[in-house]
Parts: structure tokens; sequence; C-alpha cells
């Protein structure tokens, strides 16, 4: 509430402090890109750190920042640079608490009611957007801008002190720690090697940027179109907040009986037709239920897509792939308000909307191919059946990189299914840390086959032992049902051997 409140005093404080509309534009820019700039970085960290102490941090920063702002509001020292500044600063600390607030949230629900406190925490969301805009715009015309300033660091101050309270359960990770640098590489590398978290980002993008075209224009129609005050305005981003209220009470009955997929499908439809009613009503009382309807299907969707966010990365790596997530949403928000902006420019705002209704139409055949509905039947459990190598001399954590082969013996006639079992036992493998992987079979002794995977260091391949998943296992026992020797397949690992002469200060030739 305190972040949307701050958004619409600031733009009105802009322009009363300079005619230029650049800083306008600036303003929003100063607002979204901490985001880009740090919310992988932010998110790594929350995987990394005690996540309380983090949102500690983040609502100390916040609550300087804005008393700052206020002081200079209040004292007439303000100037569009300081303003710019002091919101990208602030910027800097919504980057940081926004990973960490929704990875918390496994932590204070029981895991069956895990997609209710998702929707719950989407509704306040939904709610504060719509409502924050519209309480904050009343208060700059009765007060100005500083007084709604301060009002932003009271919230921010009882935040602190709501968390100050909360004795978070301690944490310990298997293993040795992740380097900062290492902790955003696995990330990345987990988001690209996971066919689920993929098919989230892509729904989420296609949806976002032709849904940003509602949030983008809404005011444009309330104004030019409807001829409405800026109560008016409020009234109609207040009826997407009723909307977002009543999805959250119909959403868990609904999914218990439909899958994901079909909500998100219905809930895009819905959210269609509200903003193709948008461009061509023009009737105040006709819009009311059309954007109830609107606030329904907006939350519908959004709580489902933050719901796969959260739910398809494995504690480990959860903070960055919510942090990847936020970044692709908040980044389609930003590119697709530019785009229907621009649009709305050259050929007016009913004619954008109805470009973004037919477009997020179209972005349904997207559940065609990227389906989230697979990701349920994910066990994101440790299995822990990589135990820790037993080994002669203990290399240093750091020595690396360490080369891992498993052999198999297989009836020659089984070559093609197995290749292709092991391919998908390549994504696993790659999720978890193996830099590079290959598979190699021998052509001298048919049915002889090696699977090689390289990780950057020995303490990531302890790690990755730490990382493997129920799923991970079970598509790893796949593969090992084509070997057909007595033993097991056999497991040996290398470690480079230059790492080991410059630790023991011999000369490497």
């Amino acid at each position: 509430m305190g972040v949307w409140m701050h958004s619409v005093a600031a733009a009105w404080f802009m322009t009363t402090l300079t005619p230029s509309p650049l800083f306008v534009a600036l303003l929003q820019t100063a607002t979204s890109l901490p985001v880009f700039l740090l919310g992988l970085p932010f998110g790594a960290l929350a995987d990394l750190l005690d996540r309380r102490l983090l949102v500690i941090i983040s609502q100390g920063w916040l609550l300087i920042a804005t008393g700052l702002l206020t002081f200079l509001t209040l004292t007439n020292l303000a100037n569009p640079w300081l303003l710019l500044a002091l919101t990208f600063v602030i910027g800097i600390g919504v980057a940081l608490v926004s990973p960490v607030w929704q990875a918390v949230t496994p932590e204070l629900k029981n895991p069956n009611e895990l997609g209710s406190a998702i929707a719950i925490n989407s509704l306040g969301f939904n709610i504060t957007r719509a409502a924050g805009p519209a309480v904050g715009g009343l208060i700059v015309a009765a007060t100005g801008p500083g007084y709604v300033f301060l009002l932003d660091g009271i919230v921010f101050f009882i935040a602190l002190v709501l968390v100050l309270r909360w004795k978070r359960e301690a944490h310990s990770n298997e293993g040795p720690n992740e380097h900062f640098t290492g902790a955003i590489r696995a990330g990345i590398r987990y988001i690209r090697f996971s066919p689920v978290l993929r098919s989230m980002l892509v729904r989420t993008f296609v949806f976002i940027i032709f849904a940003s075209g509602l949030w983008t224009l809404l005011p444009v129609v309330a104004s030019k179109g409807l001829k409405l005050e800026a109560s008016g305005l409020g009234l109609l981003q207040g009826c997407l907040g009723v909307g977002a209220l009543i999805a959250a009470l119909i959403l868990p009955p609904l999914k218990e009986r439909f899958t994901i997929d079909h909500l998100v499908a219905a809930g895009t439809v819905v959210f269609a037709l509200s903003v193709l009613a948008l461009a061509l009503l023009d009737s105040l009382l006709l819009l009311i239920p059309v954007l109830i309807a609107g606030g329904v299907g907006w939350l519908v969707v959004t709580s489902l897509l933050n719901f796969a966010a959260i739910t398809y990365a494995p504690k480990w790596v959860q903070a960055r792939a919510l942090a990847i997530y936020l970044l692709v949403f908040q980044g389609g928000l930003a590119l697709g308000s530019f785009i229907w902006g621009l649009v709305a420019e050259n050929f007016g705002s009913p004619f954008a909307l109805a470009i973004t209704a037919a477009g997020l139409a179209l972005g349904l055949f997207t559940m065609l191919r990227w389906r989230l509905q697979r990701g349920l039947s994910l066990d994101l459990r440790p299995s822990l059946h990589w135990p820790a190598p037993d080994v002669a001399e203990e290399p240093d954590l750091e020595e690396g990189p360490v080369l891992v082969t498993v052999e198999y013996r297989i009836k020659p006639e089984d070559g093609h299914d197995f290749a292709g079992a092991m391919f998908k036992l390549a994504r696993a493998r790659r999720r978890i840390g193996a830099a590079r992987w290959d598979l190699y079979r021998d052509p001298c002794n048919p049915g002889r086959y090696i699977e090689s995977f390289v990780v950057e260091s020995w303490a990531e391949h302890l790690r990755q032992c730490q990382r493997m998943t129920m799923t991970d296992r079970a598509i790893e026992e796949k593969t090992f049902a084509f070997h057909t020797g007595e033993a097991p397949p056999v497991i040996s690992r290398f470690v480079a051997a230059r790492t080991y002469y410059y630790r023991t200060n011999r000369t490497y030739k």
C-alpha cells in the first residue's frame, strides 16, 4: 500500500517540480530499473542468507529513504534529481524484499494450504495496487505529497516492527555454502534446464505484456473517454480490487475441480473480454461489472503463475526462481506499458485495447506447448541417495573442475531407448550443477556407455549430491534399469590435476 501510494504521490510531485515530461517518464524508470539490475542478485542473497535478516534490512532501508524524502519534501528542499535518486533508492529496497517475501510464504503455512496462502498474498497485492493510487491521490489533493511520504514511512516502520517480532525457525544448509556469483550462475542454470519453470516464464511474459494494456490505458479511458475525475478513476481501480477479492474466495474450490492450465485459460478469457469491453463501452455503470470480472480474471491468472513460481523450484533455489519470475513480470509490465502507450498515442486507446484483447486470446495457444500442469507432478523433496564421496584424500573445496563418470553395461539392442532416457537425465544433472554433460559409447565394445559431466569445483559436487530431488532420482532409476551388469553402474570422480599441483606448491607444466 505504501509503495503504490508513493507512486502516485511521486508522479504528481514531479509535475510540480518540473514541466518536463522526460522527468515524469524517468520516474517510472527509476522505480523499475532496480528490479532489472538487482532482482536476480537479491534473489541469490535470499537463498544464501537469513531471509528474516534481509527483510529487516530492506524495511530499514525503505524507512530511511522514505524519511529523507519526507524531510526534503516538507522543507521544500527537494528537486527533480533528488526525487529521481530517492525513488531509485526506494526501488532498491523493494527489489530486495520482493523475492524474500514470497520465498518465506511456504514457511508460514501448512503445505496443503500453500495455494490459499499464495492467493491471499496475490489478493493483498492486487487490492493495494487498485486502492493505493486512489488513496494516495486523495491524500495528495488534501494535504500534499509530503504527508503521503510520511505515511509511507509509518507503514514501513510497522512492517519492520512486525518482522522483528517474527521468530523464524533456523534453516541449516547441507553441504558447503555457495559463493554469491556461483549462486547466480546456479539459479540461471536451473531455470534453463527446468521445462516447467521455462513454461511458467513463457506463459507469464505472454500474458503480462498484453494484460499491461488495461493498467496502462485505464487512466486515459477514465479521464479522456469517460470524462471522470480522480475519484472516478479510483472507483474503476477499486472495481478491479473487488474482483480480486472475489477471485481469492472462489479460487481454492476451483483448483480442486479444474487443472491449473484450464483455470489460467479461463482467467485469461475473462480478462481479455473485460479489456475488449473497456475498448467498446462508454458507460460507467456498464464498466463497473466489467472491471469486477476483469479483477477476477487478473487474480486467477497471476496468483496461479505465482503459485507455479514458488512451488516448481526446490528450496535451495526458490528465491532465485522467484526473482527471475518477478523480473519477467515487471519487465513485461514495463515493455507492455511502453508499447500500448505508443499505440494509443498514434491510433487511440480503443484500438490499443482491442489489440491487447486479441493478443491475450492468441496467447492461449502457448498452453499447447508450455503446460503448467506438469509441474504439479514434481516431487522436489531432497532424495539424498547420492552419499558424500568416500575418498582417500579429501580435496580442497575450491579444487576443480571435477569430472564425474558413470559406466553402464546395457544390451546393444537397447542403445536407442537408453540414449533417450539419458538425455532426460542430462537435464537433471545440469539443473543441479553440471556445467557440461556428454554420453559416449564404446565402438569396440557394444553395450558399453560412459556418462560424463563436469562441475565447477569439489564444493559444487558436494552440493550437487544434496540437491538431487525425488523426481531426479526417479529419472536416474529409469536409466539405471537399462544396466545389465551384476554390480551397479560404476561411478568415478576426477579432480583437475593442476589445482592439486598449485595447492601443493609444485610447478605444473
